[in-house]
């Protein structure tokens, strides 16, 4: 048996909080349900794409709505999520932040690669 079995449905779930827009609307909505215009006025982002990382959480259901006339008011549709992001906070917390710095997934690690690129002459990403 290979130690990964079992392992893609956990990592396709982190993998659907990875995107910086994604957990920024379910921290907000983790604050209690919210509309589309209510996300995009908040978060300052276009409605298309507030609307398109809200059906991608719905579609893994971490993410769902109830209509009320023509409004859709969207929620968090698994109260574990809400403890997975405490946890997750907690773990920042007792790491100091550090995976902040780590080469490959941290904030540095992208600018550091759009660094090397201009460096490199080759500021178009390829």
């Amino acid at each position: 048996m290979n130690p990964r079995d079992g392992l893609a449905p956990a990592a396709a779930l982190f993998r659907s909080l990875a995107d910086p827009v994604r957990l920024a609307i379910v921290r907000r909505l983790a604050q209690g349900e919210a509309r589309v215009v209510d996300l995009t006025r908040e978060l300052g982002m276009a409605q298309s794409t507030v609307s398109k990382h809200l059906a991608c959480l719905r579609d893994c259901r971490l993410v769902d709505y109830r209509a009320e006339g023509r409004q859709s008011f969207y929620f968090i549709a698994a109260p574990e999520l809400l403890d997975l992001l405490r946890s997750a906070e907690a773990l920042l917390a007792a790491t100091d932040r550090a995976v902040a710095l780590c080469p490959n997934y941290g904030t540095c690690s992208a600018d550091a690669a759009s660094s090397a690129e201009t460096a490199a002459g080759r500021g178009d990403g390829t």
